[in-house]
């Protein structure tokens, strides 16, 4: 183990110490007899474990993590995006670091109601992760620093994820019959559910619109496949047994599903919708930002948009209005598109010489 420490960078040494900190703190609350605060304690702790040891990992690699402009560290979500780039995350490894980090999120600004099921099942997966990581570029195991004997334990084997699901729907539908006056604990259970589709979707963010809907489809009596679609997407691969058992989230794919805008107000939604939760998130680049990253003048960036026909996009495009005043802003995908089409050889001469801000109406008026 010292040989492995001895030949990481100062910063990446201290980030992985502090990531095998916490992820010893997650183990041992959740282990805990005490159960006032457990859930919260495993998935604070469970988070930074996560954020220490993928940012340990780019710093290992060289990678930049600290925003330029704001002089800080990285946030968590662009953590992991580095990490599916650099470190080799793969999409469901990323969804499990995304619903804890969700889970986290409303237990520490609000409040959820986490099932003993959900919680073990994140806390193994959490643990299965961390140690395929940590292997995967470190060339260390967890073994080295944790015994197998405190890992997360349950008095059950993990169950099938859908199962929990459907129980969790069920008690929801249960707790909201009336005369129950048990509605505060079933929009705690409701925002459970939402966190988790961070397993098959980035830039979830819960807010108190989706739990609104979620509650009017339960109370039409709204099947649990219409109301949370993606979640028929998620499945969970077990290995082993006893404190050695390991557990991967993957996709299993599922039926299509409608989005509704994040801005939609309307009372007449069906629960069948999933959510783009928080537009500013995903569409979070402005014109500017795109040339800059990509090293091209702004007008040259303007060039390649117009060549590319990125504002006509709507997943690379969205318009926000402010009172009365509108903002352009672009995604990511808007930036991949433009950065393939650059590293693909585009000569980008030509794409000036034809769509230059100016061209079309000079050539309108030759």
């Amino acid at each position: 183990m010292m040989s492995v420490m001895k030949r990481l960078r100062r910063d990446a040494r201290i980030l992985k110490a502090k990531a095998i900190a916490s992820l010893r703190r997650a183990a041992s609350a959740h282990n805990s007899y005490e159960e006032e605060g457990r859930s919260t304690t495993v998935l604070l702790h469970l988070q930074h474990a996560f954020e220490m040891l993928f940012k340990a990992g780019l710093v290992e690699k060289r990678v930049r993590i600290f925003d330029p402009q704001m002089g800080r560290s990285i946030s968590f979500e662009k953590a992991i995006k580095l990490g599916q780039e650099h470190l080799r995350l793969s999409d469901e490894e990323a969804g499990t670091a995304r619903a804890v980090d969700a889970l986290r999120d409303d237990e520490q600004h609000w409040y959820t109601y986490v099932s003993e099921g959900i919680l073990y099942a994140h806390a193994r997966a959490g643990i299965t992760l961390f140690d395929d990581v940590l292997q995967r570029i470190f060339g260390d195991r967890l073994t080295n620093h944790l015994p197998t004997r405190v890992l997360p334990l349950s008095a059950e084997p993990p169950r099938d994820i859908q199962l929990l699901i459907d129980e969790e729907y069920s008690q929801i539908a249960a707790l909201l019959q009336p005369g129950k006056r048990q509605r505060a604990e079933a929009r705690a259970r409701i925002r459970t559910l939402l966190a988790m589709e961070a397993h098959v979707t980035d830039g979830v963010r819960v807010s108190e619109k989706d739990v609104n809907r979620v509650q009017r489809a339960v109370v039409r009596r709204k099947a649990r496949n219409e109301v949370f679609p993606r979640l028929s997407e998620l499945a969970a691969e077990v290995a082993g047994e006893g404190a050695t058992i390991t557990v991967r989230f993957v996709k299993k794919g599922g039926a299509p599903v409608r989005y509704v805008r994040g801005d939609d107000r309307g009372e007449d939604v069906d629960a069948a919708f999933v959510r783009e939760v928080d537009l500013q998130k995903r569409f979070h680049l402005s014109a500017f930002d795109l040339a800059d990253r990509l090293n091209l003048t702004r007008p040259r960036g303007t060039a390649l948009r117009r060549y590319l026909k990125i504002d006509d996009d709507p997943s690379c495009r969205y318009v926000f209005n402010f009172g009365g005043i509108s903002h352009v802003r672009y995604s990511d995908n808007a930036y991949n598109k433009m950065k393939e089409a650059l590293d693909g050889g585009l000569d980008m001469d030509d794409v000036w010489r034809t769509h230059r801000p100016g061209a079309r109406k000079r050539r309108r008026t030759a």
